[in-house]
């Protein structure tokens, strides 16, 4: 049988990356999204059967031809994960309010351009998975995040609307709540003072997304909240 295949946006030196690694670690063939050609191009080398491929996933042109190419080039996409995100900080009174516009276009209506693009070839086969990786900004406006936020409201709530349309088709959509600082190099340096606790590992969220992708469809979860073990909350 072919591999199958798994498409994750955003691929960075955190998330994206152990996203891919760990399923292209269980036999996918993993489509590498991002912005940046030269991050993905660098992992594509290191992932047999992964393919890089340019794209900002705010922009339905780029989604379409990249979109494409993955399906020339790997075939159609059995897992979707959107873990591209636009961030920033402010009050409402600071923020330039194209921010929240742009992190708009990429939290939401890019996971509403990339379901649209690919839920209707995982109903016709009866089967697969988009999952979304989210933050406690999705269940709370916290001062200084109003450009931020809102959109991850947005965009759990979408995720979730598609969840009760394509669940009964047989396609399970999952939204993961990340509730903690992500162990990375920059955050690494902003906090210095932290413990190895405070951090999430991103192999640890990359484990929890395969994991939402291999569920028994008698036990689907929609919501799911990961935290380290000594994270108040």
């Amino acid at each position: 049988m072919a591999q199958p295949v798994c498409v994750v946006t955003g691929v960075g030196p955190g998330t994206g990356t152990a996203l891919a690694r760990r399923f292209a670690a269980g036999g996918f063939r993993v489509a590498l999204l991002a912005r940046n050609q030269e991050r993905i191009a660098a992992l594509e080398r290191e992932l047999p059967g992964s393919k890089a491929y340019a794209c900002d996933v705010s922009e339905p042109a780029q989604i379409d031809a990249a979109a494409a190419a993955i399906e020339r080039d790997l075939g159609a996409p059995e897992v979707l994960v959107h873990n591209a995100v636009g961030g920033g900080f402010g009050s409402f009174l600071d923020i330039d309010p194209e921010m929240l516009n742009r992190n708009f276009q990429v939290n939401t209506m890019g996971l509403l351009y990339l379901a649209r693009r690919w839920a209707p070839g995982m109903v016709s086969a009866g089967k697969g998975s988009i999952i979304v990786t989210g933050n406690t900004s999705a269940l709370r406006g916290r001062a200084g995040f109003a450009g931020f936020a809102p959109t991850k409201a947005a965009q759990r709530i979408l995720a979730e609307a598609m969840a009760r349309d394509l669940g009964p088709k047989g396609v399970h959509v999952a939204y993961i709540v990340i509730d903690a600082v992500i162990d990375v190099p920059w955050t690494r340096e902003r906090f210095k003072d932290k413990p190895d606790h405070f951090f999430i590992k991103p192999a640890a969220i990359a484990e929890e997304a395969w994991h939402l992708a291999h569920q028994d469809r008698s036990a689907w979860s929609f919501n799911v909240e990961v935290r380290p073990y000594a994270e108040t909350w």
